[in-house]
């Protein structure tokens, strides 16, 4: 496959994931009154949004790496620190699945996408180009925003209760 069908792809798939999310947003406005969850909620946006934003803006001036370089260096900058903020609000809550233990990953592959954007030569090592270590790097937040989305949708209600009711007592 070209790299240029590639982002295409890519840049399609993920837009009409942020779509259906839309939907799955809209049915469930219970989630709009839990700041918990309307974080959460907001990082699987984000989990499709920035990867398409990418492939969008990888397509635009091929002859031109300043335009991809710095986009892809802003939205990892933003996956990464939206990504540590969600780690650091996910340690309250009760159920987490692999996904979500494990979401700090994630920050790690947004680290590696800002590293290839600042310095393109480490992807020599790889034996790839820069775009083709990013296209890699973007598969996998892909693969990890599905499962941290199923995750939070299938989260058990005792768990959501668990993190958003006031604490009883005296």
């Amino acid at each position: 496959m070209q790299l240029a069908d590639f982002y295409s792809l890519m840049a399609i798939t993920c837009f009409t994931l942020v779509g259906l999310w839309w939907t799955v947003v809209e049915r469930h406005p219970e989630w709009k009154a839990d700041p918990t969850r309307r974080r959460l909620a907001g990082g699987v946006y984000l989990s499709f949004l920035l990867p398409g934003l990418m492939s969008t803006f990888a397509q635009v001036d091929a002859g031109n790496p300043l335009v991809w370089r710095s986009s892809f260096a802003v939205a990892a900058l933003t996956g990464a620190v939206t990504t540590l903020r969600l780690v650091s609000v996910e340690r309250g809550t009760g159920y987490r699945g692999p996904f979500r233990r494990f979401r700090w990953l994630v920050a790690v592959v947004y680290g590696v996408i800002l590293l290839v954007a600042i310095v393109p030569g480490v992807a020599t090592a790889t034996g790839g180009t820069p775009l083709q270590l990013a296209s890699v790097a973007l598969i996998l937040l892909v693969v990890m925003a599905h499962g941290l989305t199923w995750e939070f949708m299938m989260e058990p209600e005792s768990a959501v209760a668990r993190t958003t009711s006031p604490p009883t007592g005296s």
